[in-house]
């Protein structure tokens, strides 16, 4: 046992700590971590008011999120590895002049007696499944942090088996990484970075380009990552209820140009991303008049059928049919509307409904040679169709007759 000299953690002597035997290794664990503990606390006169070990059985919090009393957030993120330490808490950083009755009586200084058993890094991880841990290594300097569309500034480092596949410092539109390999799930987990965050995220393979490794940048498939991220500036960005129609109208309008930039470039799923950003923007009439009104029904519309595109490229049919709904809605003779929807229609397998809409194609512009095409496949769908369905009803009805014929037989 190593006794040492109380350290005042709190600069006022609100928490001192006192090592009784040093831990192991140079880490400690930072907010958020799930750390796992024994402790005896005491009143000054060495009165026992609680034990984990009396229960047998650790106790476990997440630190830094108020779950325990000030005293511990503060002292136990300087614990290490099977370190056991004293603090010495004053009323204000424990149970205040209040105290917890009936076993800790009002104004109370306590003492508790901490063993550091474990801690496991904090899931930021999407699903909550363990797979994106974080462990902050420099704290940030404010409480905000991105969102999603916001254009970001982050230095990072990717490591896979003790080698670098990735280095450098990159600046893109949060939701539009994967422009620098950058894998979605770790996109959303940028999220939660504060201004200056220094953090390292233990990264599972399912959450690295969905499960599917990365061939150009050497990971492989079934092997975890670890990323070194520094958040080095993000843009703030106002929520939608912020802005004026003026405002709303501007970023709907680039929010569709960005995407079909990415649209000609064939990269389909960004283009349908920024598509589906901009309907939020000038997905309602309040504020909007005169012009102003006809170009965000214009560009709305606009942004459902570039969306249903997309999804029809990505051979996602019936997301995309709910956006040709979505303009019909708007432009009840919207010709594009209908043969896009005519197109989901098909990859659904549903020829009548697409029939009927690119016949309505038809009423519009007769002279659509695209959909006149586009009707006589479906008509010939339908005609394969009916001639399969009379075969199986064929096949069907012989076997009733020779059932029936083998059981007249006996």
């Amino acid at each position: 046992m190593v006794e040492s000299k109380a350290i005042d953690l709190t600069d006022d002597g609100g928490v001192l700590k006192e090592i009784k035997t040093p831990g192991v290794g140079d880490t400690t664990p930072s907010a958020g971590c799930k750390v796992k503990v024994h402790y005896t606390g005491t009143l000054l006169d060495g009165t026992v008011f609680d034990s984990s070990k009396t229960r047998g059985e650790p106790f476990e919090f997440d630190l830094g999120k108020g779950q325990v009393i000030k005293a511990w957030d503060r002292g136990i993120a300087t614990m290490k590895k099977d370190e056991v330490a004293v603090f010495t808490c004053k009323p204000e950083y424990a149970y205040g002049k209040q105290g917890s009755p009936p076993t800790i009586p009002p104004d109370s200084t306590l003492v508790f007696e901490v063993e550091m058993i474990s801690w496991e890094a904090e899931d930021i991880s999407p699903t909550h499944d363990g797979g994106i841990r974080r462990e902050i290594l420099e704290e940030g300097a404010s409480f905000s942090t991105p969102k999603d569309g916001a254009n970001v500034e982050i230095t990072l480092k990717g490591e896979c088996e003790g080698k670098v596949f990735q280095e450098g410092t990159f600046s893109f539109v949060l939701g539009e990484g994967s422009e620098y390999d950058i894998p979605e799930n770790l996109e959303k987990a940028l999220e939660k970075f504060k201004y200056k965050e220094k953090s390292r995220l233990f990264v599972q393979p399912q959450h690295l380009w969905s499960g599917k490794g990365n061939d150009k940048l050497g990971v492989p498939s079934n092997k975890p990552a670890t990323y070194t991220i520094t958040m080095n500036n993000f843009e703030k960005i106002k929520d939608t209820w912020q802005l004026n129609s003026d405002e709303k109208l501007e970023q709907g309008k680039l929010l569709k140009e960005r995407g079909t930039t990415y649209f000609k470039q064939d990269k389909f799923e960004l283009a349908c991303r920024n598509y589906k950003k901009a309907i939020p923007y000038l997905d309602f009439d309040g504020g909007f008049e005169g012009e102003q009104e006809t170009e965000r029904k214009k560009t709305l519309t606009a942004c459902h059928l570039n969306a249903a595109m997309c999804l029809l490229k990505l051979k996602q049919a019936k997301p995309a049919k709910d956006q040709c709904d979505k303009a019909i809605e708007l432009e009840p003779n919207n010709e594009k509307a209908f043969f896009r929807r005519g197109n989901a229609y098909l990859d659904l397998n549903e020829p009548e409904l697409a029939e009927k809409d690119f016949q309505k194609v038809l009423q519009i512009d007769p002279n659509n040679k695209a959909a006149v095409q586009k009707l006589t496949q479906t008509k010939q769908k339908l005609r394969e169709q009916k001639i399969k369905e009379k075969q199986v009803y064929a096949n069907m009805f012989d076997k009733f007759a020779k059932h029936d014929t083998e059981v007249t037989s006996k």
